[in-house]
């Protein structure tokens, strides 16, 4: 036993061998039992719950004096996990304000998960993560379906009220999310040119298929990589931004007054940035096209000893116009995407500087999986149409 000053809680054990071979355990509690001197008891009791099961115990708290909710909290946490142990308490010496008490917060504890053995939790548990998560998921996919919903309806009063359409906001945007994005667009087209023509030229040298090395490059530069990589890099880089640039504003709430003055949030700060970005993500993937194709006409002429002129010549008979609209096409729906995630991920952020860096970063993850989720489907949609 330990002995603790007397202004704070006390417990101690007693054991006792009855006549019938049984053991029956009792507990004394005695001084006052406030969140000031819990500590002590706590972690004793937290102990010899983990380690009695199946017995019989007396627990004697006449010698209690003061109990604050924290006390009596500690007590009913610790009566329901010896409960669950199947061990059988009976108390003794409680004053009527403990009772008082005691009914009082059993009203907000959860006793019966408690009880519930540690064997099926084991199994459970992992269930009740899984339904958690999923529940959480359709929440979450009912409010993007939501939020989506007020976009367009913002967009076809902007078709009806074209005065009322940003033109400004737009055309910056466009910049801020096109022009400026230009230069990490070209040097990863670049080196992506650079690693198709490579990786092929390698494999068409061993059978003199040489030229062949045209058509590949051209093929999968203007249908595929160049309007992917594309969107996953202005995915990580302006729908970030959006997510970001939505945030500060929430947190300092710059959209709260917004609404206050009668402005929408999503009129004025939301329909600018995906018209934005559906108007510069085409271009730019038209910019890719160019430079993939060249950086892998350079790494032909090099590696493959190709010339230009051969190259050029193979590339407007494989290269029809149809396989560059068909990357172009994909923009506007890349764009949508990442500028519809990144903005709604923006507006979830709450009232706290860590939301920002964990919003964003699922703004990019979910932007880019729907991105690749997108190609996809077009992919299989292509095909099946002989496109």
């Amino acid at each position: 036993m330990e002995s603790t000053p007397s202004h704070k809680a006390q417990i101690q054990q007693l054991r006792n061998q009855a006549a019938d071979g049984a053991v029956p355990v009792q507990l004394q509690s005695s001084g006052d039992w406030t969140i000031t001197g819990l500590k002590d008891v706590a972690e004793y009791l937290k102990k010899f719950a983990g380690t009695i099961h199946d017995v019989s115990i007396q627990w004697d708290v006449s010698d209690v004096g003061q109990v604050d909710s924290a006390g009596m909290m500690l007590f009913i946490r610790s009566y329901d996990a010896l409960k669950a142990n199947n061990c059988s308490i009976e108390v003794a010496g409680a004053t009527s304000e403990h009772e008082k008490m005691y009914h009082l917060l059993r009203r907000y504890t959860h006793k019966s998960s408690l009880a519930r053995p540690a064997f099926s939790s084991r199994f459970l548990n992992p269930l009740q993560t899984i339904g958690k998560k999923f529940v959480a998921f359709i929440v979450d996919f009912m409010e993007f379906l939501s939020f989506i919903g007020e976009n367009f309806i913002n967009l076809l009063y902007a078709i009806v009220n074209p005065r009322s359409i940003r033109f400004g906001a737009i055309v910056k945007n466009i910049e801020e999310a096109g022009v400026r994005a230009m230069p990490i667009v070209a040097l990863t087209s670049f080196l992506i040119g650079v690693v198709i023509a490579y990786q092929g030229a390698v494999q068409l040298e061993k059978f003199g298929a040489n030229i062949f090395i045209v058509d590949m490059i051209a093929l999968s530069v203007s249908r595929e990589l160049a309007p992917l990589i594309t969107a996953i890099v202005v995915a990580g880089r302006t729908g970030s931004s959006y997510t970001a640039q939505l945030g500060v504003m929430k947190i300092t709430e710059e959209i709260d007054a917004m609404r206050t003055m009668g402005f929408d949030p999503h009129r004025f700060l939301v329909l600018p940035r995906i018209m934005a970005l559906m108007i510069a993500l085409p271009l730019m993937i038209f910019f890719a096209d160019i430079i993939g194709i060249g950086a892998g006409m350079l790494i032909s002429h090099t590696h493959l000893h190709l010339s230009y002129a051969e190259f050029i010549h193979r590339l407007q008979k494989v290269l029809a116009v149809k396989h560059v609209w068909i990357g172009i096409f994909k923009g506007p729906f890349f764009a949508w995407l990442i500028a519809a995630v990144g903005c709604y991920r923006g507006f979830q952020v709450s009232k706290n500087t860590e939301s920002i860096g964990r919003y964003t970063t699922i703004s990019v993850v979910n932007a880019i999986f729907l991105v690749i989720a997108c190609d996809a489907l077009f992919s299989v949609i292509f095909t099946e149409l002989g496109i």
